[in-house]
């Protein structure tokens, strides 16, 4: 599954489905999809992001290979994170809604 965020004034970030799940439940929220943040709560999302970030950031956002011809470079959580944390600020700066759903 790909989760899609999106928000005025910002491209719409696809996202793994296991991964944009974690960001979720860093976030504050459910987890669940499709969901919205109204644009009040939106700093408050992106304040608990970056701090669930800090304490988790490090972690592998893929699961490990299975074997040695599958061994790729692992993403760390923080790097998945990015272009949704910019479509968060840019909500925040743009006093808008986000959106997600699959």
């Amino acid at each position: 599954m790909l989760v899609t965020f999106k928000t005025k004034r910002y491209a719409n970030i696809t996202i793994f489905g296991d991964v944009a799940t974690r960001l979720l439940k860093l976030m504050g929220h459910s987890g669940t999809v499709p969901g919205a943040i109204k644009a009040d709560d939106v700093p408050a999302a992106l304040a608990q992001l970056r701090a669930g970030l800090e304490e988790h950031g490090d972690e592998v956002a893929s699961p490990p290979p299975r074997d040695e011809e599958d061994r790729q470079p692992t993403v760390r959580l923080a790097q998945r994170a990015q272009p949704l944390v910019e479509l968060l600020e840019s909500a925040v700066s743009n006093e808008a809604d986000v959106m997600w759903e699959s």
